[in-house]
């Protein structure tokens, strides 16, 4: 009977000692609003489908080239019709009028349709280039082979793209490029790389690879200090085309 008694007087003690831990205060340790973060509350970009972000920067809404120049001074000289510009052979490459350091770039391409007598680095090659240095590669890359390390979507002659997502040649592609430029310290030593990640078509064919350096066709690349540049496009003897440019600076 004793032992009974002290079993059940046990019991009733541990159901009070939980009942009193129930209705006890949490500690602030215990309170999920401890780890709630309210400020600063992020700025609200109006979405559109199928428009840019409203705090993009258009670089090409279709009908001219004021945000663009030639890299050998003057007015770009590509060719703008229904909507969309054309590489105008032998006029050279094409900047923005605007530099710039981190950004999100999308950017929409169109290889030439016609393809007989084409083959390799011949078929569609233009180039998008970051700061007027690294280059994410534009080339018609469906059934054509090349070095991999310079088919579309390579960070050229440094990153082979993870899959090959190119479209045929005449289709509409897109490139959306997040670009983390490079920082350099006050004696112009490299403090931290350049990094890319594109989406090709919408698939992720760079995820945040490490840029050596400036592309380079022969040679291996090396950083030099620079501040923010602008966007530039290759004229690569192609009648590449382009339409749908906008920028976000991050």
């Amino acid at each position: 009977m004793i032992k009974h008694i002290i079993l059940s007087g046990t019991a009733l003690l541990s159901t009070t000692a939980m009942a009193l831990a129930q209705e006890a205060e949490p500690t602030d340790g215990q309170k999920s609003e401890v780890t709630e973060i309210w400020e600063p509350v992020p700025e609200t970009v109006e979405t559109p489908e199928g428009e840019p972000p409203s705090d993009a920067i258009v670089l090409f809404d279709g009908t001219n080239l004021d945000a663009w120049e030639s890299v050998d001074g003057g007015p770009a000289e590509w060719t703008v019709e229904d909507g969309a510009f054309t590489v105008a052979r032998g006029t050279g490459d094409i900047r923005t009028t605007e530099s710039f350091c981190d950004v999100q770039l999308h950017i929409e391409w169109r290889s030439p349709a016609e393809t007989e007598g084409y083959d390799s680095q011949d078929r569609g090659n233009s180039g998008v280039f970051l700061q007027e240095r690294y280059e994410v590669q534009v080339l018609d890359s469906f059934e054509n082979p090349t070095y991999v390390n310079g088919q579309a979507a390579s960070v050229y002659k440094q990153h082979i793209p993870l899959v090959n997502a190119s479209r045929e040649p005449g289709e509409w592609q897109s490139y959306d490029i997040i670009f983390k430029a490079p920082i350099f310290a006050e004696d112009g030593s490299l403090r931290s790389p350049a990094y890319i990640t594109v989406l090709h078509n919408g698939v992720v064919v760079q995820n945040h690879v490490q840029v050596q350096g400036p592309t380079e066709w022969i040679g291996y690349p090396q950083y030099e200090a620079h501040d923010c540049a602008p966007i530039s496009l290759q004229d690569h003897d192609a009648d590449v085309s382009f339409r749908n440019i906008w920028v976000r600076p991050l």
